[in-house]
């Protein structure tokens, strides 16, 4: 629990703690919630494409747009929920939105006036497109998904964690316990849904196969307000994202000021004793924020020795707490550009299936384009466990490091995994296009050729992205949580979700860009791929995933983990003197 929120209670002096209790109502409403907004959110791109009529690029670009949208909401949602409504009324907000922007979409499906009519001509620059009332509707749809993974997204984990004591050992296994079946969960929904929903949706109905996953969300919501009673609901004391504006307003008004020779040990270094953040060393980085510790005679103290005013004084382990963050955001710009390469494999890979053999040996049944990403979760939930069990143990001989490699190490494996994926994706491109214009084995009325390269080609390199995503973006998460101050989990938990926005926008621009300059000469990204190149922009990916690993490379060798001062012996030894004592500037 975090100590910088109270409990709702009014007359008990201590939490009643029911986390076992409460884990039904917080993992069944966590595994119909991702159940219901994966199952929607898989096949989006074909829905948009085959329903609405839209072209590649269109949907493509909708769905970049979207996704990031969708992520870059988690950062809102974390500073209103830590600001002013606390997990509990967030997450039941977020969810009822979740479960009415997934209605609002299964109606585009269900009713015939709220999407385009069916296109029978084989050219599909002449299918009519949804009208603006049509997209109106299909918009509002969007916006609704993108409020409730907001409030979700950033929220869930912690306010499952909330639920056990962490001063306990039960406590403790129970925390740890419930993060094993949010993994869990989320892998278990993924197969779901890009197995038996995707297949409802592409085969069967898009009506049904949009109704199932919006009456799993209404489960969720039920599941979650039929908890509320047991749940422990911490209320919100403010938002941390306050102390970093306070920290560089007050750098910025004493500008002029000096820097001291020995700053560890004439700084400002207030420490409250109800704070929950570990006390920080001195490092010298950013030295320039190092100004708001200065102690000048206009710097009035309370009585408890903290400062008067906050925005003309602070600690230095505000400072030092500020510089935590301000260190992470080149790894994370960095650990965006990687994402561009997830975000392809989410979407190109998808119209390359669309253009392979999708048929089951020798069946009539043919997987479903958007299925194919089941063996990205696949190589995924696979390698986690080997990785854990079989390889840290034999890198912790060598190293001597707790996890066998440190966590920057393990994201940049993740960086190179990423480079070689696109190089075997360019690979596989170029002998699909090949083989279906010398040998197709059908047509696709709004597509083109089909080839006769099985679509199990797809899962090199998916698997292989699969895997990088296991070093890279799990160690990310594992890198913010640790990295950030306490008292601002809940914003780093966010940076996830924030970078794979990027990611999205990103990727939008470059699909732009490719799109327009390629267009005079033949267009790499057209409709129909085998008009296209599209093995060229996946080598145009590498080259930009290959110069931002050389900039990773900088920025993790620059970087100082949280702890790892210049002067940690004068902390540890207690050199520092007390701000009563400390002669003014």
């Amino acid at each position: 629990m975090e100590k910088n929120n109270k409990a709702v209670t009014t007359d008990e002096p201590q939490i009643n703690y029911r986390g076992i209790k409460a884990m039904p109502f917080v993992i069944g409403n966590e595994t119909f919630e991702k159940l219901g907004t994966l199952g929607t959110s898989t096949n989006l791109l074909v829905y948009f494409t085959t329903v609405f009529n839209m072209k590649s690029i269109t949907a493509t670009l909708l769905i970049n747009i979207f996704n990031g949208t969708t992520h870059f909401a988690t950062l809102l949602g974390a500073f209103l929920c830590d600001t002013y409504f606390g997990r509990y009324n967030t997450l039941g907000f977020a969810s009822v939105a979740s479960f009415l922007g997934m209605l609002v979409l299964c109606l585009t499906a269900a009713i015939a006036k709220l999407h385009p009519p069916h296109c029978e001509t084989k050219e599909i620059g002449n299918c009519p497109g949804p009208t603006p009332w049509q997209m109106a509707f299909l918009l509002s749809s969007l916006g609704l998904l993108v409020v409730g993974a907001g409030g979700i997204r950033p929220c869930n984990l912690a306010f499952g964690a909330d639920q056990f004591n962490p001063n306990t050992e039960s406590g403790k296994r129970g925390i740890s316990s419930f993060f094993n079946w949010y993994y869990f969960t989320f892998t278990f929904a993924m197969m779901v849904s890009l197995t038996f929903i995707v297949y409802v949706q592409s085969s069967v109905s898009w009506a049904w196969g949009l109704a199932i996953p919006t009456f799993l969300m209404l489960l969720s919501c039920v599941l979650f307000f039929l908890g509320t009673r047991i749940y422990v609901i911490l209320k919100p004391e403010g938002s941390p994202l306050a102390n970093i504006v306070q920290v560089i307003v007050a750098a910025v008004k004493k500008r002029q000021l000096k820097l001291p020779e020995q700053p560890w040990l004439s700084l400002f270094n207030y420490i409250s004793t109800s704070t929950i953040n570990s006390k920080l060393p001195y490092t010298d980085q950013f030295r320039f924020l190092d100004k708001a510790a200065i102690r000048t005679p206009e710097d009035q103290l309370k009585s408890d020795g903290s400062a008067a005013n906050p925005w003309r004084l602070c600690s230095m382990q505000q400072v030092e707490q500020v510089k935590c963050v301000m260190r992470v955001i080149p790894i994370w710009v960095s650990a965006s550009v990687y994402c561009i390469v997830l975000v392809q494999q989410q979407t190109y890979a998808v119209f390359q299936a669309l253009q392979f053999d999708r048929r089951l040996g020798n069946t009539n049944f043919d997987i479903p384009a958007a299925s194919y990403a089941v063996f990205n979760m696949l190589a995924l939930t696979i390698s986690i466990p080997i990785y854990d069990r079989i390889i840290v143990p034999i890198l912790r001989r060598f190293t001597g490091k707790e996890g066998g490699i440190t966590v920057l190490q393990k994201m940049g494996v993740g960086m190179v995994l990423a480079i070689i994926t696109m190089l075997v994706s360019a690979v596989v491109e170029e002998r699909r296009r090949t083989l279906a214009l010398i040998k197709p084995v059908g047509i696709d009325p709004r597509r083109g050729a089909i080839s006769s390269l099985s679509g199990m080609w797809l899962v090199p390199q998916l698997s292989l992205v699969g895997l990088s995503e296991a070093f890279t973006v799990i160690a990310g998460v594992e890198f913010y949580y640790k990295q950030f101050p306490e008292n601002m989990r809940s914003i780093g938990g966010s940076c996830l979700f924030v970078g794979f926005a990027m990611s999205n926008y990103l990727s939008s621009f470059l699909v732009s860009v490719v799109h327009r300059t390629t267009a005079a000469n033949g267009q790499w990204l057209p409709q129909d791929l085998n008009k296209g190149r599209l093995d060229y922009f996946y080598y145009l990916i590498a080259a930009i995933e290959v110069v931002n690993f050389g900039y990773f490379i900088m920025c993790a060798k620059w970087y100082k983990y949280k702890g790892s001062g210049t002067s940690v012996h004068e902390v540890d030894k207690g050199k520092m003197q007390s701000e009563k004592e400390k002669p003014l500037v």
